[in-house]
């Protein structure tokens, strides 16, 4: 049952940056359409928006209420129990409730109005005399050609319209402006079925194709026109007749546009291991018995996955939903297959890699109770149960789960938010658990759990380190392709096992510079360098997308003489094919996985064993489970070491350690050759003894001793503008409102640490100017009370048009 709103007055969240909660009041013939979780159609200042309706209005009206125009959903988008959670949401990320909603749900469907601009006829007559001034008569002679949105009309003309120019034009009868809506273009589908009145009519006197359809109904029941018209040509035309002489009946249904592709088959689960037993045993413990959250620490090939289908299938046998988190598009396949052969149908996804329609009919699914478990990467953290029995988090170390726009979000935190806000289970997983994780289980927050051997009791790969400093007088590839490695892959090869090499810097070059001046090959809009990317013969900016011909000159002294340094997957890839011409050498990384479909090619290509070569960046390194790969190649283990950001250590450990792991999943052992600058980092070392434990305990004393997470938390302030001086000024400004705030205060903010304002690493991006400020307190409560004073009482300074100011909760990326 859908929750009746039947007061007259309702509370609105509205579709746009804007903090606050509104009253509308209801039209009595809208009353019956009302209902929590549903979209309506409101007058918003001089525009017309989308809105929220989250229940009754416990305000009283002290003024005229404006009363909404329409009700645009027939069922509700999202049921009553998620409201709590998008509200804590808001208040805890310092966000627009509004816009909370309009990033939880399926895109496509908000609607917005907008200006609409036309000549007048009594200005076609004015442009033949001298009426109007050289600016007025070039925007008129503009619109000539057809009406433009208000937005557009300065781009259009490339120079800068008043708004009072507009306002004097429409006074005076120059043009007029009408308000239109826009958007709301992700729709359901429909489509015709025919099914027969009576199963034994009489079909004497038919023609043949009358007689087919009707015994094509008689076998197959209930049958969609689209498929009678591949088997009965005229099908379309003879339903109608039969219809008209009561043979059929054609009705209209919803269908759900699949994203799934080929059918799976189903399986059965294997033997458990006791480890397995044990940690399933536990968790559906508490399945049914209120909120806990389970850290799984798992050794790769330790048999999580089905530790997740056995508590999934446990939760669903108690009348619960299940949601499975997986951190990027690429595992959502291998998750969905194992979850679609062992529950069949019930299971929908949720991701960015779907349409606009097929991301909608999924929510459609699980609003309608046609499925009962989710599986996607981070926005399925929204997914609109009611009944959740256990959240699954799988990988929950990864940074691919903090939201890095717009809402900046991290759905592992959500994830343990939700299930405490609908009293279920939390259960991440992770052969690295994430420092963050590791200190809650010590603060008994979560509840540790262990799978430390393999399945069928198979080794850990051997991990042997390279010094790379040992081959620095080598040339070309082979500084990066050592002797012990290159030996290695022949061996590896030579037994007809497959190579995984591992280098988290895609492209060809990754730094490139004259050779006449010394100049770097820069982006034209950002502080970086250009990496080539030679299949597309061209230099590219890994930030802002910018790109140029590899044909062209340097832009200071216009030398063509331009030497290639750095190396990247496609420079390995390529080397690789020339060391081992008769091996089959591919590449997974974001340059070849674009495409539909050309993730589960390359999955299905190492499965096949037709690859023996994978090239690859940190995409390979995320629970993909490769059984044939018995040797990992780790280029250069050191990339992410030399990042001025204070996770760079346990981000390194991490990656290093879950690539390694792609090696002996099989029934042969793996081995892994590492290669490095620094063989004595400890960070190093833990990944070579696989070690947790031991990294934790080093890295959790350096956090201490500098008060960073996940002892304090910190707030992000992220400044950026077009124009350099102004946001050097207004970062400058906004560091002293930080200040005077705080001494202002005292009492209120002991303890609290402002660092900067300062230059972020990369000053300058997508030709946007960037500075930072940083908020750091061991106290998350006098955190949360100082931005939101802060924000409260300086708002002019967070709106500014001239230079935005982003505020980053839990900023996971300090660059």
């Amino acid at each position: 049952m859908n929750e009746m709103v039947s007061h007259t007055y309702i509370e609105v969240a509205v579709a746009l940056p804007v903090y606050n909660l509104f009253t509308y009041g209801v039209p009595e013939n809208f009353l019956a359409f009302i209902a929590t979780g549903k979209r309506v159609l409101l007058p918003f200042g001089q525009r017309v928006v989308t809105g929220y309706i989250l229940g009754p209005s416990k305000k009283v009206a002290e003024k005229e209420i404006k009363c909404i125009l329409d009700v645009l959903d027939e069922r509700p988008l999202f049921p009553p129990s998620m409201i709590p959670f998008f509200k804590w949401i808001a208040d805890y990320y310092k966000h627009p409730i509004g816009d909370v909603i309009k990033n939880a749900l399926p895109g496509g469907l908000t609607l917005y109005d907008f200006a609409s601009i036309a000549i007048s006829e009594k200005s076609r007559q004015a442009l033949c005399h001298d009426s109007v001034t050289p600016v007025e008569k070039k925007i008129l002679e503009h619109l000539g050609s057809g009406p433009c949105r208000l937005q557009d009309l300065s781009k259009q003309l490339k120079q800068s319209i008043p708004a009072a120019l507009i306002q004097s034009l429409q006074r005076r009868g120059r043009i007029t402006v009408t308000r239109r809506l826009s958007g709301g273009k992700t729709k359901s589908i429909t489509q015709r079925n025919v099914a027969l009145t009576k199963p034994d009519l009489l079909t004497d006197g038919l023609s043949k194709a009358r007689q087919k359809i009707i015994e094509i109904l008689r076998t197959e029941g209930e049958t969609p026109v689209k498929t009678l018209k591949s088997l009965v040509p005229s099908a379309p035309t003879l339903i109608r007749s039969l219809e008209n002489d009561g043979y059929v009946t054609i009705c209209h249904k919803r269908v759900y546009r699949d994203p799934f592709g080929e059918p799976i088959s189903p399986e059965a689960g294997p033997v458990l291991t006791g480890e397995q037993q044990t940690v399933i045993s536990t968790v559906s413990q508490y399945l049914h018995k209120g909120f806990a959250t389970f850290l799984l620490e798992g050794v790769t090939g330790s048999g999580k996955t089905e530790v997740y289908l056995q508590v999934a299938a446990d939760a669903i046998n108690k009348g619960h939903s299940v949601l499975v988190l997986v951190p990027e598009i690429a595992l959502i396949t291998q998750m969905e297959r194992h979850f679609r052969a062992r529950f069949g149908e019930c299971v929908a996804v949720l991701h960015s890699g779907l349409s606009a329609g097929e991301r909608y009919d999924q929510w459609s699914r699980i609003v309608h109770k046609k499925a009962n478990i989710t599986i996607g990467a981070r926005s399925a953290i929204f997914a609109p149960f009611e009944n959740i029995g256990i959240i699954i988090v799988d990988e929950e170390h990864d940074a691919s789960y903090k939201q890095e726009s717009s809402l900046r979000y991290n759905a592992r935190d959500l994830a343990v938010v939700r299930a405490k806000l609908n009293d279920c289970v939390a259960l991440l997983g992770s052969a690295t658990p994430s420092l963050q994780s590791y200190y809650n289980v010590q603060r008994k927050k979560f509840i540790k759990l262990n799978l430390k051997k393999r399945i069928e009791k198979r080794p850990l790969p051997e991990i042997n380190v390279v010094d790379l400093r040992q081959n620095r007088d080598a040339r070309g590839i082979r500084r990066f392709i050592t002797s012990e490695l290159h030996q290695a892959m022949k061996e590896t090869l030579a037994r007809g096992e497959q190579v995984l090499l591992f280098l988290n810097r895609r492209g060809f070059a990754s730094f490139p510079i004259c050779a006449s001046c010394g100049q770097a090959i820069r982006c034209k809009h950002c502080d970086i360098s250009l990496t080539l990317h030679k299949k597309a013969n061209a230099y590219r900016c890994h930030y802002c997308g910018f790109s140029r011909s590899s044909s062209s000159r340097c832009t200071i002294c216009g030398s063509s003489n331009i030497k290639q340094l750095g190396v990247g997957t496609e420079k390995v890839e390529s080397a690789i094919a020339g060391l081992f011409p008769e091996a089959d050498v591919a590449r997974m990384d974001r340059d070849t996985t674009t495409r539909k479909g050309s993730i589960l090619a390359l999955l299905k290509g190492l499965k096949n064993r037709t690859i023996d070569i994978l090239v690859g960046t940190q995409m390979v390194a995320k629970g993909h489970d490769f059984p044939y790969i018995t040797l990992v190649g780790i280029i250069c283990a050191d990339l992410s070491l030399s990042f001025p950001d204070f996770r760079a250590g346990e981000r390194t450990f991490q990656l290093l350690a879950q690539v390694a792991g792609r090696a002996g999943r099989g029934d042969v052992p793996g081995r892994v050759i590492l290669q490095t600058f620094n063989p004595e980092h400890f960070s190093i070392l833990a990944a070579k003894q696989q070690d947790v434990n031991a990294f934790y305990g080093q890295e959790i004393n350096f956090r201490k001793a500098l008060n960073y997470p996940p002892i304090s938390r910190m707030i992000q302030l992220k400044i950026s503008g077009k124009d350099k001086n102004k946001t050097e000024a207004h970062a400058r400004s906004l560091g002293d409102l930080c200040y005077g705030l705080k001494t202002n205060n005292s009492s209120s903010y002991q303890g609290l640490e402002i660092m900067g304002p300062i230059e972020a690493s990369l000053p300058r991006i997508a030709q946007h100017y960037r500075w930072q400020l940083l908020l750091k307190s061991l106290n998350t409560k006098v955190l949360h009370d100082f931005i939101g004073r802060l924000l409260a009482e300086n708002m002019a300074s967070f709106t500014s048009r001239n230079v935005k100011v982003v505020i980053d909760v839990d900023p996971y990326f300090m660059m």
